[in-house]
């Protein structure tokens, strides 16, 4: 049997999967993780490819301003900061406290995921 290979799609969701329930990580802390530096965009594309059966907690990604990268007002913005404040994630105006909610893995962590 062969060995499948991994697909950048899928390195990506591996990485999304990891961020504990109330963080939140950005687009290039996920591109790092998923081994494909400088490439943040690369999993905005991943996350719209999502399986609509999906766990991945995608509403954990934002961008490196610590915002919801849709559209304010948008159907997508409202729902993803509806799934973020069930989890506790608290907001200032159309921002994140990125201090208190960035996730911060340890090496372990962002290696082997989240025991």
């Amino acid at each position: 049997m062969r060995n499948r290979r991994i697909n950048r799609d899928e390195l990506i969701w591996h990485a999304v999967a990891a961020i504990p329930f109330g963080m939140v990580a950005t687009y290039g802390q996920i591109a790092e993780w998923a081994g494909l530096p400088r490439q943040a965009r690369q999993v905005g594309y991943a996350l719209h490819n999502l399986p609509a059966d999906s766990t991945v907690p995608w509403h954990r990604v934002i961008n490196a301003k610590g915002m919801i990268a849709f559209p304010p007002g948008s159907a997508q913005y409202y729902r993803q900061r509806e799934l973020l404040n069930s989890e506790g994630v608290l907001f200032v105006g159309q921002r994140i406290d990125m201090r208190r909610f960035r996730w911060k893995p340890t090496m372990d962590e962002a290696v082997w995921g989240v025991p």
